[in-house]
């Protein structure tokens, strides 16, 4: 039976220690609150006394705590720093870009091999197929710790030896998914402001969701090669649909935020002499 550590018992560290578990894994944990480790340790999870002893209990050490600030927190002490030489480090907390190289520098220093991960899943769906866990850092920490992070999400991939790689993608689907969000927040009130279902456009959506990331797939194609002089939507055409959006929500009455950002953006690319070119022109504006 291989052991895993499991540093941070808040709801998705829970999830990941409960998913090691069912798994046939060995489980240490250690919260800084014993009473979370309780319910884990009736299903069969091992309690260290101490964030040090977890980590000297297993070659790989999985911490998944609020951000990297509540993590140096726990590991940055002169307890634990010695018993991370010769060991692995899974960062599983939230942070940034920046966060995940100033951390990887700090476990080179004390001699343990560093995984940054994102995970792009919620609690429940540990586990699960669809549930993804982005990663990057060191080779030799990611095919040491694979085995745990593939029962713990059906999509783990590794991104490389960049360490930051993990966060920033996770951060730019987070922008894609948060856009989407505003995107389709703002059709609501255009379905609302005309008697229509919100729950029926939103059905319609999930049918359409493939077309949608053909699209995506696209435009990414044409930034990476910066192709934009053959346009399948160039900026004109797009525009028009953005004006279309100011007018519905001028006539409507309804909140205008997300057209009026929309045309701040369109309007700077077609000063720009962009308007005859590929709608992923618009990065050169945001460049």
């Amino acid at each position: 039976m291989s052991n895993v550590s499991v540093i941070g018992l808040g709801s998705m560290g829970a999830a990941i220690a409960r998913v090691l578990l069912q798994n046939g894994y060995r489980v240490t944990v250690w919260n800084r609150s014993s009473a979370k480790a309780e319910p884990l340790i009736k299903e069969g999870a091992i309690l260290a006394p101490s964030a040090a002893s977890a980590i000297s209990a297993s070659h790989v050490s999985i911490i998944c705590v609020s951000d990297y600030k509540t993590s140096y927190g726990i590991l940055d002490t002169e307890e634990v720093k010695p018993a991370l030489a010769g060991r692995i480090l899974v960062q599983l907390s939230t942070g940034s870009p920046q966060q995940a190289r100033d951390n990887e520098a700090w476990a080179r220093e004390h001699d343990a091999e560093y995984l940054d991960g994102a995970i792009a899943a919620s609690p429940p769906q540990m586990g699960k197929p669809d549930a993804t866990i982005f990663t990057s850092g060191s080779i030799t920490a990611f095919q040491q710790s694979e085995p745990y992070l593939k029962c713990l999400a059906g999509n783990v991939p590794y991104l490389g030896e960049q360490v930051s790689a993990a966060s920033s993608t996770e951060l730019a689907f987070l922008s894609y998914l948060f856009g989407s969000y505003l995107g389709f927040f703002h059709a609501a009130r255009i379905l609302e402001s005309d008697g229509l279902r919100v729950d029926a456009f939103g059905s319609m959506i999930a049918h359409v969701s493939q077309v949608v990331g053909d699209v995506i797939k696209y435009e990414s194609e044409v930034i990476q090669t910066e192709t934009y002089d053959n346009p399948q939507s160039s900026v004109n055409m797009c525009m028009t649909t953005v004006e279309l959006l100011m007018e519905q929500a001028r006539e409507a009455g309804i909140n205008n935020a997300f057209p009026v950002f929309a045309q701040g953006l369109f309007k700077k690319a077609l000063d720009a002499g962009y308007g005859h070119e590929e709608l992923g022109a618009l990065i050169k504006v945001m460049r």
